[in-house]
């Protein structure tokens, strides 16, 4: 098989005669001892997927992990060749000569100032290495060599460590709640369900996501955002079941801070009980879109399951949102 040429990896694109351009090549070389540092931590190596035989050892670990349904694989061979081809980013995680991990990302406007993060997935057998946070490191390491200010990326908001991950790991935010965003997809990990996904953004060079990619992690405490008066919109109920907050209108209008639950195990929850899987993707539906589309940011992820939001216009209240310490 013949290599493929990514004809965005030989271009230089930081202004070295610009003070602004030097002072993002700082950061961006930053981001590059942080991403290598990241993959030694990981036990791995990260780089970028150029050949057609990894290329098509990509396309079979996304098949392995999402075991694709008869519509068809998340990623073909040949959209994995174009993609480098033109530039975009295709990484990889290797251990030894095993690809165990990889991730797919493509530009998007304005120009190339912005790479969508379209998929990323690692092998079983690495999982609990942190080899999806070498590989996201090294991402935007990639992205702020080449000028790329921002990645967005969709995650379903119902799998707590995913919320976790991004939020918490990589202090990125999410923008929008998208429904049903890919309709219905049926592989092992959707299981079917309809796949409401948070549009996030990660601003490359922003403080949090300095600090996170740094290993400065800053989980949210919700039990101290509660105790100093945040309301509850959702929340889990006897059994497991979500119960949407009896004040939850109210406290759209007086508290300025409010937590949003997920269940425990949304995927285990799709196997043994459809319906009630189902229940919660409707009530978070409900819920968080609703406050996210009245304007309600989310600002942080606690681990015991809680989105942490913030309301632009409260009336009179305040309440701070506390940090929990955790060993890292």
């Amino acid at each position: 098989m013949s290599d493929v040429s990514p004809a965005g990896s030989v271009l230089p694109v930081l202004d070295p005669n610009s003070p602004a351009g030097e002072a993002v090549r700082a950061v961006a070389d930053e981001a590059a001892v942080q991403a290598a540092a990241a993959a030694t931590a990981a036990r791995s190596q990260v780089r970028e997927v150029t050949s057609g035989r990894e290329l098509d050892a990509v396309r079979r670990l996304f098949n392995v992990i999402w075991r694709p349904g008869p519509l068809g694989a998340p990623m073909t061979g040949e959209l994995l060749r174009a993609l480098a081809k033109s530039g975009n980013y295709v990484g990889g995680a290797f251990d030894g000569g095993e690809l165990v991990g990889a991730c797919v990302g493509f530009f998007g406007a304005p120009a190339d100032a912005t790479l969508h993060s379209h998929i990323a997935g690692v092998s079983g057998a690495a999982r609990g290495r942190s080899v999806g946070y070498a590989l996201k490191l090294h991402q935007r390491a990639w992205c702020m060599r080449r000028g790329v200010s921002d990645i967005h990326w969709t995650f379903d908001p119902l799998i707590r460590r995913n919320a976790y991950f991004n939020l918490v790991k990589l202090g990125a935010r999410p923008e929008e709640y998208l429904s049903n965003f890919y309709g219905g997809v049926h592989d092992a990990i959707n299981g079917g369900d309809d796949t409401d996904r948070l549009l996030t953004r990660w601003q490359l060079a922003g403080e949090p996501v300095r600090a996170a990619c740094a290993g400065d992690f800053a989980p949210a405490d919700a039990a101290g955002c509660r105790a100093a008066g945040a309301a509850v919109a959702l929340e889990r109920g006897a059994g497991g079941s979500p119960v949407v907050g009896t004040l939850a209108s109210s406290a759209r209008l007086a508290s300025s801070t409010l937590l949003v639950a997920v269940p425990e195990d949304i995927e285990r929850l799709r196997l043994t009980d459809p319906g009630a899987a189902r229940d919660w993707r409707a009530a978070l539906r409900e819920v968080l879109g609703g406050l996210m589309a009245e304007g309600a940011r989310v600002t942080g992820f606690d681990r015991s399951g809680w989105y942490i939001l913030r309301r632009p216009e409260a009336s009179g209240v305040t309440e701070s949102i506390g940090k929990s310490e955790e060993e890292r």
